[in-house]
């Protein structure tokens, strides 16, 4: 008998106690009935997204939860961005992640050069794709301040890079890149900051009293992987909902397609209602709809926990809600709620620490009465999932 499946990924969405919330986390502070209903109709656990010796990213953890192991596919975030965009790419070439990023007084002040928006962001990318005109270098230009370049130097594959959200507020003199081909990485980065300087995008952004780009950080570098698609692998067709090109991106390489949602932004300014009404639509064509919203995540790193508990309350309400509401319209169902990683509000940065999540439907049996969707309740739970990429199974499993 045919089921239907939907997962809502809420990315970040796992916290830590925050004082400004009288010591709960986000996930404890907020109002979410439909996905308490959930972990009280089925079960709640913990799921170590992460491995050891991995970077706490959604390339990593996402690709753990959509079922696939990270130490057998991973190879890099900007690769995985690079599918999203269909850029035609070579063997060779070595994709990195270009952020827009604001540095003042040597520090990372903004890894989001204040959410720059798309248009000045094009245009910067476009200066500086004329100023390497002659070098065996690309920029591409992606949404707001998550750009991309492509370098073709193999060398560059073995240099170390940090994530710039990963250091808000200290010295980027610390966190350059270091290693085999770092010298070529460096080398494009303070070049890029000479004509960031006076480009007439920052100088209107000056005027205005916003943040300005005043360098790009290079990171997340890689080649393309290759993975299994997943209704082979599952036996299952899907499709996914996403705003960010690194979930585009997944939802490419195992064969989803993707579902744009006018309204989507990819921020706490999403229009979380539209997501929910196109993934229910979506239930009538396809077998599985994952839905990824960015919005807790963004509001970890603003260090914001009323805004991030407002999102979490949104998914709840606009997403969640009405998307079970719609499954259980049809003969089998079943729901996973699974956020990708803790963003701590205190820290503004992820950890690698296991998030809760939860499922419920056809043939899973009921949990705890009083339990709610909580890292604590979660902790408590007999259900802990080690390695991230099993937890496909377990939710798919007959």
């Amino acid at each position: 008998m045919l089921t239907k499946y939907a997962i809502i990924l809420a990315d970040g969405a796992a916290d830590e106690p925050v004082a400004s919330l009288d010591g709960q986390t986000p996930l404890e502070a907020a109002r979410t009935p439909n996905i308490d209903a959930i972990v009280r109709a089925g079960r709640i656990g913990t799921v170590r997204t992460v491995p050891k010796g991995y970077s706490p990213g959604s390339d990593v953890a996402t690709m753990s939860l959509l079922g696939y192991d990270v130490a057998k596919h991973y190879t890099g975030r900007a690769p995985i961005e690079a599918v999203a965009r269909k850029l035609e790419l070579k063997p060779d070439d070595v994709i990195f992640r270009c952020n827009l990023i604001s540095v003042i007084d040597g520090e990372m002040r903004d890894f989001t050069a204040g959410h720059i928006e798309s248009e000045a962001s094009q245009q910067i990318i476009a200066t500086l794709n004329d100023a390497f005109a002659d070098a065996p270098i690309q920029f591409h230009t992606g949404v707001s301040y998550r750009n991309l370049l492509v370098v073709k130097d193999q060398s560059t594959l073995d240099t170390v890079c940090m994530p710039p959200h990963d250091i808000p507020g200290e010295p980027v003199a610390d966190y350059l890149p270091k290693g085999r081909g770092s010298d070529l990485v460096r080398s494009i980065m303070d070049q890029a900051r000479e004509i960031l300087a006076s480009h007439p995008a920052n100088e209107k952004r000056r005027k205005l009293g916003l943040t300005v780009a005043s360098d790009i950080w290079l990171w997340g570098q890689g080649i393309v992987p290759i993975l299994q698609r997943f209704r082979p692998r599952y036996g299952v067709s899907g499709a996914v909902i996403a705003a960010v090109d690194l979930i585009r991106g997944l939802g490419r390489l195992i064969g989803w397609p993707i579902i744009d949602v006018p309204g989507a932004t990819g921020f706490i300014d999403t229009d979380y209602a539209a997501k929910g009404r196109y993934a229910i639509d979506a239930l009538n064509e396809y077998d599985l709809i994952a839905v990824h919203i960015e919005a807790p995540d963004e509001a970890g790193h603003m260090g914001d926990a009323k805004a991030k508990v407002e999102a979490i309350e949104r998914i709840d309400a606009d997403i969640v809600g009405p998307l079970v509401d719609a499954l259980k319209s049809y003969d089998r169902w079943r729901v996973l709620v699974a956020p990708d990683h803790p963003t701590p509000v205190n820290t503004k940065t992820h950890t690698a620490d296991p998030p809760p999540f939860c499922m419920a439907g056809a043939d899973i049996p009921a949990g705890i009465v009083d339990a709610r969707f909580t890292e604590a309740d979660a902790r408590k739970s007999d259900f802990q999932v080690e390695r991230g990429h099993e937890l496909m199974d377990h939710f798919l499993r007959r």
